[in-house]
C-alpha cells in the first residue's frame, strides 16, 4: 500500500504562489509515476500535471502549461507543485496521486492511477 500525504494549501492572493507537497510512504517512491489533479466544487476532477517516476517527462494541462510546475524528489520520498500567477480559477481541493504504470499518454486520467491523498484546500482570491 502506498500512503500519500498532501501539504502546502492555502489562501492567496490572484497572482501569488503556491508550493503544495505530497510525501509518500510504504513502497519504494521512484517506482510511481506521480500526477497531480483537482477539482472544484460541482466541477469533475480535473488533470493538473503528471512526472515520470525518473522526473525525466512532465505533462501539464493547457491551462496551467507555464505557470505551474511538477517535480520530485526520490530521495524524499516527494513530490511538489510549484504554482505561479495563481488566479481565481485555480481555486479547488488538489490531489495527488501515483500510478504503478510508467508515464504515458494515460498518465492525464484518474484511472491511471492506484492512489491518492486526501487533498489540500487552495483559495485564490479576486
Amino acid at each position: 500500500q502506498v500512503q500519500l500525504v498532501e501539504s502546502g494549501g492555502g489562501l492567496v492572493q490572484t497572482g501569488g504562489s503556491l508550493r503544495l507537497s505530497c510525501a509518500a510512504s510504504g513502497r519504494t517512491f521512484s517506482a510511481f509515476t506521480m500526477g497531480w489533479f483537482r477539482q472544484a466544487p460541482g466541477k469533475e476532477r480535473e488533470f493538473v500535471a503528471a512526472i515520470s517516476w525518473s522526473g525525466g517527462r512532465t505533462y501539464y494541462a493547457d491551462s496551467v502549461k507555464g505557470r505551474f510546475t511538477i517535480s520530485r524528489d526520490n530521495a524524499k520520498n516527494t513530490v511538489y507543485l510549484q504554482m505561479n500567477s495563481l488566479k481565481p480559477e485555480d481555486t479547488a481541493v488538489y490531489y495527488c496521486a501515483a500510478s504503478s504504470a510508467a508515464y504515458s499518454s494515460g498518465s492525464r486520467y484518474p484511472s491511471a492511477y492506484d492512489y491518492w491523498g486526501q487533498g489540500t484546500q487552495v483559495t485564490v482570491s479576486s
